[in-house]
């Protein structure tokens, strides 16, 4: 809800905004740290010599090349602006939760080095170089936003694109790899995003921004592109991305469908679209599923490869120690050897309980507490309708270690809902 404030603190916030707004050379940063953080994968930097997924090689590699480039932007803007100081207070009034994530997870960190815990490098890809994305852009205006909406729609199609193309060939141009080795019974497409349950739940993001934000995209496009990326996302096989994608988005769609209809607001062209797909779909659906085309996804369901009881056996590893443990952290050595017991060889699917389980409850609590403002801040400054993606992400998390380890998803899903749903700052103070 808009704010009225007197005109003289209006125009004191115009002049900080001008003070502060991006210059050429960082407004360049934030194009390639765009570009880096979506086109650059596991796959794609193993080919470049840069193994980020893996144990071995180089520390200095286990950090991705766009939350290098967010640091080199970020540390940039702090200098160029004149008093870091003063720009850090400015981001702290522009953006106060994100400030407060930023500090706690420097004191995580902190605490994860001098305590030998692990996912020092996970802290610095997933929470330090998202913080300091958004931070930046916190500044950003509405021509650069403009810039990167449209790298993100040219970006989202050659994914689906290359998506479908493997899925047809079942050649992988950029497969996952752990320390070079691709795991060849896994199929699924990789394309530009790596791993298919990470690609799934990009993918899924931008299908429902396109229908409740994205409003740049003529809606004859914005059909073509969202049939696009539903096809894609079968392709990609990701059940709980697929399952809530199509439920929570079908009922928007209804419900909007709904609204225009008691508006008045519907045009011939639209009616006219939408009674040609009404008629075209089952023809194409029986299509696709006398082709096979489903045929991956539906043996997802089936089997799972013991993911889904993966999910239930790992809150039996919480009666192998005592509250204090789970408190600052059990000893790792005996954790790792209770999870091989369990068969949780591949991680542990939930963000919180991985990381109760290696970092304990107390540090879990005070990143969970920074990590709800800052999704509140997230939502709190978009337009209307980012409720929608937001809330399929949240459950999307849950579903696999996703934030408690080392990952870009997060700073992914932050980049596309302040490309979509762009915060409109100077209107709301």
């Amino acid at each position: 809800m808009a704010v009225s404030v007197s005109s003289s603190s209006a125009f004191s916030y115009r002049e900080r905004a001008g003070r502060f707004s991006l210059d050429g050379l960082s407004r360049f940063g934030v194009v390639l740290i765009f570009l880096a953080l979506f086109l650059l994968s596991g796959g794609i930097l193993w080919v470049l010599g840069y193994n980020y997924d893996g144990l071995s090689g180089s520390s200095v590699t286990k950090i991705h090349p766009a939350t290098y480039l967010t640091l080199l932007v970020f540390g940039w803007r702090c200098v160029a602006t004149g008093n870091p100081l003063s720009y850090l207070a400015h981001l702290n009034a522009q953006r106060p939760a994100t400030m407060l994530l930023l500090a706690i997870t420097v004191l995580v960190f902190l605490s994860v080095v001098l305590r030998g815990r692990p996912n020092m490098a996970g802290l610095i890809d997933t929470y330090v170089g998202c913080c300091c994305l958004v931070l930046i852009l916190s500044d950003a205006d509405e021509r650069l936003m403009a810039r990167l909406r449209v790298l993100m729609h040219v970006i989202m199609a050659a994914n689906a694109l290359l998506c479908l193309y493997e899925f047809a060939t079942k050649n992988l141009l950029f497969p996952f790899r752990f320390d070079g080795q691709a795991f060849e019974t896994d199929l699924r497409p990789s394309a530009f995003q790596g791993h298919p349950l990470i690609n799934a739940a990009v993918t899924s993001t931008y299908v429902l921004s396109l229908m409740s934000g994205a409003k740049d995209l003529p809606q004859a496009r914005r059909i073509a592109m969202l049939g696009l990326q539903l096809a894609a996302l079968v392709a990609f096989g990701g059940r709980t991305a697929f399952v809530l994608t199509l439920l929570l988005g079908g009922i928007y769609g209804v419900r909007t469908t709904f609204l225009y209809l008691r508006r008045g607001k519907v045009s011939l062209l639209a009616a006219a679209i939408a009674i040609l797909f009404a008629g075209l779909a089952p023809v194409a659906l029986a299509i696709l599923i006398s082709q096979g085309f489903f045929d991956a996804m539906a043996s997802r369901f089936v089997s799972d490869g013991g993911s889904a009881n993966a999910r239930i056996v790992m809150f039996e590893l919480f009666d192998h120690f005592s509250l204090s443990q789970i408190i600052i952290g059990p000893d790792l050595e005996v954790l790792d050897s209770w999870r091989r017991i369990y068969g949780l060889e591949w991680g542990i699917e939930n963000p919180i309980v991985r990381m109760t389980l290696y970092q304990g409850a107390f540090v879990t609590l005070l990143l969970a507490v920074g990590f709800g403002l800052f999704m509140h801040e997230v939502a709190k400054v978009s337009i209307v309708g980012v409720w929608l993606p937001m809330i399929v992400w949240i459950l999307l998390i849950n579903t696999a270690e996703s934030i408690a380890s080392k990952t870009t998803m997060m700073t992914k899903f932050c980049v596309m809902i302040l490309c979509f749903y762009h915060p409109a700052t100077l209107r709301r103070r």
